[in-house]
Parts: structure tokens; C-alpha cells; sequence
């Protein structure tokens, strides 16, 4: 049996939340101190955790209050704000377990991989307050101990609501989901949806904690549920502000690892629009929520040459991919259709390349791993940013990739 854990998120994520949802289920705060007295930052803080009731629930909440140090002109000013090398080399130097080590890089590597994308820059440079601030390292490492204590060896995530209006940043007012977290959530496919909760449901830090963890987002899967743990957030809200981590073993045969899932499927051809405009549509259609767009040449009446667009998307996206196409096209109508799929289980890691960080798309059938793809996108910036061949750098990619996976069998 595998031992899974489900992240059920109605009112968003945030780590605290997750911390707190994990204390709920058992794991030892004397753990969680030990192992921050190696990263060498307890005394940047103070861990606070209580019991709260969110909506007549209970739930356990944690409060990472940090220490203030006297300012320039005598005030006091929080000032532990680090680049993402400096975190790196907290984590190598602390003694973690193997998997929490690489969890815990993993997800701060992908939050500055998107927060460079979001400022156009190298992750490296990445000097943000959400990735070197002390709570964050706290919220981030914590919950991979967690985790890890528990045992868990699989980790799934419900959709998650959008949340709204702003907050105040580091870069001033943001409108919510802050551009960390749209990346974040475009580089998963995020299924999310609008609670009616206009508030910053989803944190940075939250968001790539499920991003980076989570196989799949959706419905739980097959399980026997031994235990749930709640995590509350901050603010009072409409629903109970408050995380679920369910905690489980795995109910499925090996046959069922793959998931199959409900797709729609769309269709026009169109034999009178400019092929330029194509590029277009593909973009504006991924904005949609399109899981996968493409076309093939047709012949059509009259023997005219046309083209045949098929665009397959998630149900509840079908309306939105269908208006951008009656708008970006010429055709006057749209076949629908759907369908069943099967989805391998998939996850996202980052892997350091002699050329920077580069995330590695992993596809599991049965458990196993069966296939490892370096991510275009990252490879095609680091092949302009370096002046190289893009093929050269995904191959340096996947190198990495597996020298890294010998090391961590050998271990």
C-alpha cells in the first residue's frame, strides 16, 4: 500500500496552513524546532500555535512571528530577506532527510523560476520577499518535514479557488492571484474556479507547495482514509478558512495509478482566414484553459485546401475556448463532442544544469517513472540567455536529470 495525502483547499493554501493542518495530524513540533535549529534561523523567530475554531470548526493554527531588528533611523524593521543561493545553501548545510532536502528545493527553485518569469529575469537574481523571508523558509521546510515524518509517499490537491481583489506587496498593490501564482498555476494547469471569495486565497508560497508536490489536482483518489488534519488560516471568512489534509493508503490496483478523466472536445474547419492568425488563437486558447490545441490540412467543398482546428479542454472550460474561437476566426460554427482520456501521473521537479535551473516534467504509470521531459520554455530561455543550441541544452537537462537520480539511489 502506498500512504497518500490529499490536499483539500475550499477556502485556498497557504504554508501556514499546511503546518498547521500537519501538527493537527500528529507530527511533533519539537521535530519541526529541531531541524530549524540546523537551518541556523531560530532566531529569527518565533513558532505560535494554537488551537482556534474557523465557522464553529477546530483547527489548529500556526503563526510564524518574526524577530524586528532597530532600523537606520531607530525604528524597527523586519530585514530577513534572502536571494535564492543563500537558501539553497541553508537547506544543503542543515542535515535534512534526503526527500525533504529535495522537496524543499524544489519548491523554492520553481516559486523563483516563476517569479523571474513574472520580472524577466534569472532565478538567481530572484530578491523577492516571499521566497527569503524567514516564514517562508519555515512554511516551506516545515511542511516537507512534516510530510516526510508522516510518511507519505504520493500527494494529490484538490482545484483551487482564484480568491480576488488586491494586497500589498513588496512591488506595491497586486491584484489577486498575484502573478506568482497565475505562473505557478499555468505551468501545472491548475484546474480553478471562483468560490465568491474576494480575498488572497492562494499564496506564492502555497501555491508552489501544491504545484511542486501534488501529482494531480482534482477529486481525491481511490484511498482508504486513515486520518484528516486541519490547518487554519488567518482571516474569518464565508466557508471555514481552513485546510484538510486527508492521510491515507492507497485503495487502487496497480492498474488503476493511471486516472481516466472526462475531456471535451472541439472542432470547426475553416478555409478563409489568414494562416498568420493561427499563432493567435493557439495563445488565446491556452489563456482559456485549453489542455491541448492543434491542426491538420483538409480538403473541403469546392476541393478548397482548409484547415481542421481541434481544440481539447476540460469541461467546465468549453464555453470561454469557445468564444475565442468564434472570435479570433472566421468559421460560423463549432462540433462538440466528449470524450474519456487516460492521464499518466505527473510531476514537476528542478534540476540544476551547468546553464541554471531547468524543471523536468515526470510521467508515472504503475508507480513507475516511464518518462522525464526538460520543460521547453525553460530550455529555450537558457539557449537565448546563453547563445546555445536549444537541443544542447535539453540534453544537459536530462543529464543532470539522471546523475542526480543516481545520487540519490546510491544513498
Amino acid at each position: 500500500m502506498t500512504k497518500l495525502a490529499y490536499f483539500e483547499c475550499p477556502t485556498g493554501i497557504a504554508g501556514d496552513m499546511c503546518l498547521g493542518a500537519l501538527l493537527d495530524l500528529g507530527v511533533p513540533l519539537s521535530l519541526l524546532q529541531d531541524y530549524f535549529r540546523r537551518l541556523d534561523i531560530e532566531q529569527e523567530f518565533e513558532l505560535q500555535v494554537s488551537s482556534v475554531h474557523r465557522q464553529s470548526q477546530q483547527a489548529t493554527y500556526v503563526r510564524v512571528e518574526l524577530g524586528a531588528e532597530p532600523g537606520p533611523s531607530g525604528e524597527h524593521q523586519h530585514s530577513h530577506h534572502r536571494h535564492l543561493p543563500e537558501i539553497e545553501r541553508l537547506i544543503l548545510g542543515a542535515g535534512l532527510p534526503k526527500q525533504v532536502e529535495i522537496w524543499s528545493l524544489d519548491i523554492f527553485r520553481n516559486l523563483a523560476l516563476a517569479e523571474g518569469k513574472v520580472h524577466g529575469i534569472e532565478p538567481n537574481r530572484v530578491h523577492f520577499h516571499e521566497v527569503g523571508a524567514t516564514d517562508a523558509i519555515v512554511d516551506i521546510v516545515g511542511t516537507c518535514i512534516g510530510l516526510h515524518w508522516l510518511g507519505v509517499e504520493e500527494i494529490f490537491c484538490s482545484a483551487l479557488p482564484t480568491g480576488g481583489g488586491t494586497v500589498k506587496a513588496a512591488h506595491g498593490k497586486l491584484s489577486v492571484p498575484v502573478p506568482a501564482v497565475l505562473q505557478l498555476w499555468q505551468t501545472r494547469q491548475v484546474p480553478v474556479y471562483d468560490n465568491g471569495i474576494h480575498k488572497e486565497l492562494v499564496t506564492p508560497t502555497g501555491a508552489a507547495i501544491a504545484t511542486t508536490l501534488a501529482q494531480t489536482f482534482g477529486p481525491p483518489p481511490p484511498l482508504s482514509l486513515h486520518q484528516i488534519g486541519l490547518g487554519a488560516g488567518t482571516l474569518d471568512l464565508s466557508l471555514p478558512n481552513i485546510l484538510r489534509i486527508w492521510l491515507g493508503e492507497s485503495a487502487a490496483s496497480p492498474a488503476s495509478a493511471t486516472h481516466p478523466e472526462t475531456v471535451a472536445v472541439l472542432e470547426t474547419q475553416i478555409d478563409d482566414l489568414n494562416p498568420q492568425v493561427f499563432g493567435y488563437v493557439f495563445d488565446a486558447l491556452f489563456q482559456a484553459g485549453a489542455l491541448d490545441v492543434f491542426t491538420q490540412a483538409v480538403g473541403m467543398k469546392k476541393s478548397r485546401p482548409g484547415i481542421l482546428l481541434t481544440v481539447i479542454c476540460p469541461p467546465e472550460t468549453v464555453s470561454a475556448c469557445e468564444t475565442v474561437i468564434f472570435k479570433e476566426t472566421s468559421t460560423l460554427g463549432i462540433r462538440r463532442s466528449q470524450q474519456q482520456r487516460t492521464a499518466l501521473q505527473r510531476a514537476i521537479k528542478t534540476i540544476d544544469t551547468t546553464y541554471g535551473p531547468v524543471q523536468i516534467k515526470l510521467a508515472y504509470h504503475d508507480h513507475q517513472l516511464v518518462n522525464v521531459q526538460p520543460e521547453y520554455e525553460d530550455c529555450a530561455q537558457i539557449a537565448q540567455t546563453h547563445h546555445l543550441s536549444w537541443q544542447r541544452v535539453h540534453q544537459a537537462a536530462l543529464v543532470a536529470w539522471y546523475q542526480q537520480s543516481e545520487i540519490i539511489g546510491a544513498k
